[in-house]
């Protein structure tokens, strides 16, 4: 939920905004939306339905980002050592913070979009809104298989064992991300 939180938030920031200020406000919306999940003492079934429906909302609510990409310029040399900073940086930043922040909280927070974010912001610097915006229909497309693993993982864990359980939850993501690229290459939003 958070991270369509995150998604949206940019992409109707990134309309009239340079990065900076999507990203900020992408941040603002994921930890909003974590902040009043982490007070929501809900079962696994109405969290899964919770999950479902903002991402179906967030799909319906995502800005045409029309504008004309700015041309597949060559990337900079620093772009993916840069990359690659900024997601370490974020890694070891929640890491650290883990012990003050407690288990549910890190928890919430560990769903972060680290590489989505990483992926995002450049593509908007570089390339423009229109592509970072397929970037995150994109991650909103992948956040159906994320739900599904999770919500098998947690439902089986105890009762079968984690081999099956992962197992089972590795094959119930492949079957939704199957099917989303499928819906995809369809066309279908």
């Amino acid at each position: 939920m958070s991270q369509a939180a995150f998604s949206l938030a940019y992409a109707r920031t990134a309309i009239r905004g340079p990065w900076s200020w999507a990203l900020a406000a992408g941040v603002v919306a994921f930890t909003l939306s974590t902040l009043a999940l982490g007070h929501l003492p809900l079962s696994l079934g109405p969290v899964a339905g919770l999950a479902v429906v903002s991402l179906l909302v967030s799909r319906r609510l995502m800005p045409a980002l029309t504008t004309a990409p700015r041309g597949s310029a060559p990337l900079p040399w620093w772009d993916i050592p840069a990359r690659m900073l900024v997601t370490t940086a974020f890694v070891v930043l929640l890491t650290g913070a883990a012990t003050h922040l407690g288990p549910r909280l890190t928890g919430l927070l560990t769903p972060f979009p680290l590489y989505a974010a990483s992926l995002v912001a450049f593509t908007h610097a570089l390339e423009g809104p229109a592509p970072a915006g397929g970037v995150l229909r994109g991650l909103l497309l992948g956040l159906y298989s994320f739900v599904g693993f999770f919500v098998v993982l947690a439902a089986l864990l105890e009762r079968t064992g984690i081999a099956a359980a992962f197992a089972a939850a590795g094959v119930a993501a492949l079957a939704i991300q199957g099917t989303a690229l499928w819906t995809l290459r369809r066309g279908v939003d």
